[in-house]
């Protein structure tokens, strides 16, 4: 079997580094029906924190094709990477073309196979926000439907994709990011300095992700956020944030407010080991990112989201996630009930760290 696989930003490593070593490993174990697998790369994030280093601490192997295609308006790059990942497609046709989630290089390379009649696998189906403003919303909903087979993380996706009449090839099969955090959770552990390089303490410290679209694109918005960082950090704990290029700009285009402070304190893109660390050594997560409230429950830390609606609603559901939108005095509320709440984290809800293993075997049988 010939799979490529298209990757482009940092969520998609994450999600297929743990797909990559099962494959591996059933080669190791049934050479007779390896998988070759072609990696590409589509470049959507391009500089070294964003996505080189994530290459080397996943222990993903080098793509096979780099794209380079870099970031821009939606269209545009999407258009580059169509046009790029077909010329890919076309050299030495895949049996399968399995994509990641929700991006504009998950919605390219699905449209570039679909075009050629190529089967495409999409891990991470079903997840709906329903909120069509969103570009993941577009992308993943385009996605499923163009999908030969459909890997979801949850029943509810499952749910999601039934209500829009898909129910052929559907598989709950779990979560590959709860199968990345498992692994990489212990290699975080014995490798990340990140805490006594920025003289931060367990629990001592909130952390917050912020570069949704929604978020940034309003200046105001953005900074009405920060200023909700810092009045949490004067209640006691430093608000540590790791700026995403998009929300560095805005804040730098906006001059003469300094933003790194004593309550809060911006810092470059880390590697996901060090993510890893901050996240499970935090008193508080706030975040505009899906990955980072699953994260945030697999670490078993209370989680505050930063968008009126979710496509992870268990971790609501749950008790270990607050929708807060970017209302400061819903912010300011949900901090002080999380930090007093004493939360049930189950696991269940994204299958058993076992899901790659699971999505091998039905690409085999597929």
């Amino acid at each position: 079997m010939k799979l490529v696989t298209v990757v482009g930003a940092r969520p998609q490593f994450i999600k297929a580094a743990p797909v990559s070593r099962a494959i591996l490993e059933h080669n190791r174990r049934s050479p007779a029906c390896a998988i070759q697998e072609v990696l590409v790369h589509t470049g959507q994030h391009y500089d070294r924190n964003m996505s080189r280093v994530f290459f080397e601490e996943l222990r993903l192997r080098d793509p096979d094709y780099n794209l380079g295609v870099g970031s821009g308006r939606h269209g545009a790059v999407t258009g580059a990477m169509l046009a790029k990942v077909e010329s890919v497609l076309m050299e030495k046709p895949p049996d399968w073309l399995l994509v990641y989630g929700d991006t504009n290089s998950t919605l390219a390379g699905a449209l570039a196979a679909a075009k050629l009649h190529i089967p495409i696998a999409h891990v991470e189906a079903g997840l709906r926000s329903y909120n069509s403003r969103m570009p993941e919303e577009i992308n993943r909903v385009l996605t499923d439907h163009m999908a030969s087979m459909l890997f979801c993380p949850t029943e509810t996706a499952v749910r999601n994709l039934a209500k829009e009449g898909i129910e052929k090839n559907v598989f709950n099969v779990g979560d590959v990011m709860y199968d990345a955090f498992l692994f990489n959770a212990k290699l975080s552990a014995e490798r990340s300095c990140i805490l006594s390089n920025l003289g931060l303490s367990r629990g001592g410290y909130c952390l917050a992700t912020v570069h949704r679209q929604e978020n940034t694109d309003d200046a105001d918005v953005l900074f009405e956020l920060f200023d909700t960082f810092e009045e949490i950090g004067r209640k006691g704990s430093t608000v540590v944030v790791p700026l995403h290029p998009r929300t560095r700009e805005v804040l730098e285009a906006r001059k003469g407010r300094d933003r790194d402070n004593s309550t809060v304190k911006t810092i470059q893109p880390v590697s996901y080991l060090d993510m890893i660390a901050l996240e499970v050594n935090a008193r508080l997560i706030l975040t505009d990112s899906g990955g980072v409230q699953k994260e945030a429950y697999f670490a078993k830390v209370p989680c505050i989201t930063l968008r009126s609606e979710t496509e992870w609603i268990e971790t609501v559901q749950s008790g270990g996630n607050i929708l807060a939108s970017t209302s400061r005095a819903r912010i300011l509320e949900a901090c002080d009930i999380m930090l007093a709440r004493q939360t049930a984290y189950a696991g269940q809800f994204f299958g058993d760290g076992d899901t790659s293993s699971r999505i091998v075997s039905s690409l085999l049988a597929g």
